[in-house]
């Protein structure tokens, strides 16, 4: 493509986001431009849409359109103990902590398809700190958070999410958390018992809970510089005095306006602690 069909295509793509955040109110403005543009280009092939112009019409006039859009725009890439040194990290430095409340609240924030949550709350169980902790399980994708609530994963899944499990430190058989049928694996629904699943965007929506850990990992990678000071901002007004927060393996507060707030608890695993205020 010409260099004025590069301009063209980028004029389409703001105005696309414009017309989504106007109508119906989801922010993608402020994404990664690389990353946003990577995506609108498969959503408009997928979709069959010769323009983005002719997909911002479709959106437009078309409420339908917008949770098929979303699920592109949307990581919905995961798998349970993901990285599983982190959640050793989490089992083995951050749980002693968290031993001393007695009660918790954890924020997943941009959960997806919920298998970090139920990470997490298959390692509170076992380390018994499942009854006395409410976790908020968050996404602008409501198609996702449906998916979380649901607990169901296919069949073939489990194998990964077993090994990732046994690397953590799990101290069970994944197996003792969910029944198998017809190429499915239900999670127990104890499981999500003290889960409040809802629709929060990191991107307008102000802090809404006081946590002693959120876990936000793989999201702030795909936001501009100015959107991730934001979102780490909410995370530091959100944390109680040596809270926690866990970012992505490809994440950290370095460059962030807001670092000063934290200190970090385990570097490799890029676990931080909430400064004395």
């Amino acid at each position: 493509m010409t260099k004025a069909g590069d301009d063209v295509e980028d004029i389409e793509i703001h105005l696309l986001l414009e017309a989504l955040f106007r109508r119906y109110h989801y922010d993608f403005r402020h994404y990664a431009p690389a990353s946003i543009k990577r995506r609108l280009k498969q959503a408009r092939q997928q979709l069959g849409f010769h323009s983005f112009s002719a997909l911002q019409d479709a959106v437009l006039h078309d409420a339908a359109m917008v949770p098929r859009l979303l699920n592109y725009l949307t990581v919905q890439v995961s798998e349970m103990f993901r990285d599983p040194g982190y959640f050793r990290a989490i089992r083995e430095k951050v749980v002693p902590h968290l031993r001393t409340y007695p009660s918790l609240k954890v924020w997943i924030a941009g959960c997806s398809s919920g298998e970090e949550l139920h990470s997490f709350a298959i390692l509170f169980r076992e380390e018994g700190l499942l009854d006395r902790t409410l976790f908020y399980a968050t996404d602008i994708n409501p198609g996702a958070l449906e998916i979380a609530a649901s607990g169901v994963y296919a069949l073939d899944r489990i194998k990964a999410f077993t090994e990732n499990h046994q690397m953590s430190g799990g101290k069970s058989s994944l197996s003792d958390y969910y029944t198998a049928a017809y190429g499915r694996a239900v999670f127990d629904k104890t499981l999500r018992s003290r889960v409040v699943f809802s629709d929060h965007s990191l991107v307008t929506d102000a802090v809404f809970a006081e946590a002693q850990l959120i876990s936000c990992r793989n999201v702030l990678i795909y936001f501009d510089r100015p959107l991730q000071d934001r979102a780490v901002g909410l995370f530091r007004d959100s944390l109680v005095r040596k809270g926690f927060l866990g970012l992505g393996s490809k994440e950290n507060l370095r460059f962030s306006g807001h670092a000063c707030a934290f200190t970090e608890f385990v570097r490799e695993e890029k676990i931080y602690q909430r400064r004395e205020p």
